[in-house]
């Protein structure tokens, strides 16, 4: 798989922080960034947003706005969720990347990150997807994975996507294994499943018409 630093690009250079305004509004005009990177003598100091340049006055310099600045960044050694985390703090398609000495490189974009993410095992590879919920203080990834690899399934991967005071929600994906003994093996350790599956409503279809017969036979 690719290394996420090969997305690393300098396509456009860093915004001198000696640069006009107008010369930065005309910049934004072209393109649809909602950030990017200021340098002073090379040295990244933050990055100025879209939607605050133009409100700016063009006769002025970027650096008269250094208050303005967003400093958020990336570093060379980030892995890929830690870029997307920043991505998603930060509302911004475009983060700058400094390496261990604080030395600006370039910058990611968010279309090239999720290009990468959709290359990993998770999305690209072939399995199924299963959500499930439990409560937070019942949870366990230990368990989710032993009841999973109990029935023969292999895990691509998995995340939290949702979580609060009272209720953790987690996102698995599995290739190999039975996906409704996966799924029954979750309920017995009293699990919520949270996505729908084909196999699973078959057997409750099964089950509806089973008690339905019962009814019938015993009028």
């Amino acid at each position: 798989m690719t290394e996420i630093t090969n997305y690393i690009t300098n396509d456009f250079k860093a915004i001198d922080s000696q640069e006009s305004i107008a010369v930065v509004q005309e910049f934004f005009d072209e393109l649809t960034f909602s950030h990017f990177p200021v340098v002073e003598e090379e040295i990244y100091i933050g990055s100025i947003a879209s939607d605050d340049i133009e409100t700016f006055d063009g006769s002025k310099k970027v650096i008269d706005y250094r208050y303005s600045l967003e400093r958020f960044f990336a570093r060379t050694t980030m892995v890929w969720l830690d870029v997307l985390e920043v991505f998603a703090k930060n509302n911004t398609n475009l983060i700058p990347v400094l390496d261990e000495k604080n030395k600006y490189v370039g910058y990611y974009e968010i279309a090239d990150i999720m290009k990468f993410f959709n290359e990993t095992p998770f999305l690209h590879d072939t399995g199924r997807i299963i959500v499930i919920k439990k409560r937070v203080l019942d949870y366990s990834m230990s368990e989710i994975t032993q009841i999973v690899e109990s029935n023969n399934g292999k895990i691509l991967g998995l995340f939290v996507s949702e979580i609060d005071t009272e209720n953790i929600q987690v996102t698995i994906k599995i290739s190999l294994g039975a996906i409704n003994e996966i799924i029954q093996s979750f309920r017995r350790y009293n699990y919520e499943i949270i996505s729908e599956h084909f196999e699973d409503n078959y057997i409750n279809t099964l089950k509806d018409r089973s008690d339905y017969l019962d009814k019938y036979l015993n009028i």
